[in-house]
């Protein structure tokens, strides 16, 4: 099993080890576009793996900061009391680089950057470029991604 997500498209695809693709979810990724610095708010591209999967058994749309549950859980009326938080919700799928110079070590490192797929708000558009360089998703749906990927998942970002 393996994930692709396509920048351009806006797609999370997963493959079953005979290839043929078993999902398809429209996903978020960055605003600033594609890329790996450290600091760029870019979707950095290349081969990842899933290193930690985080948040088993919470309630979907439970709040994380500093990938803990702070206790909190999103709905729109607690969202307005909150304007322009970044949401990370639900579920958190930690990635790590594997092409050293490329998303792995120095300045480019994908774990480093704290780059993740998780749930976001409702009110917030699929399909669309908006994130601060993670890879967005709707909260069931990042639930069964959750599900179904086990941690190590290989994970393709391409443009």
């Amino acid at each position: 099993m393996h994930v692709r997500i396509d920048i351009g498209r806006q797609t999370l695809e997963i493959f079953g080890a005979d290839g043929a693709c078993i999902r398809r979810y429209s996903v978020s990724t960055a605003l600033n576009g594609p890329g790996e610095q450290q600091g760029s708010g870019c979707t950095p591209r290349g081969r990842h793996r899933v290193r930690a999967k985080i948040g088993a058994g919470a309630q979907c749309g439970t709040v994380f900061r500093g990938r803990r549950p702070t206790g909190e859980c999103w709905t729109p009326e607690f969202a307005a009391q909150h304007p322009g938080r970044d949401w990370i919700l639900s579920r958190i799928l930690w990635l790590s680089g594997e092409e050293v110079g490329r998303n792995r070590l120095g300045a480019v490192d994908t774990m480093r950057r704290y780059i993740y797929i998780h749930g976001t708000g409702d009110d917030q558009p699929m399909g669309v470029p908006l994130s601060h360089g993670c890879i967005r998703m709707r909260n069931r749906e990042v639930i069964e991604l959750f599900d179904l990927v086990p941690a190590g998942t290989a994970v393709e970002i391409v443009q």
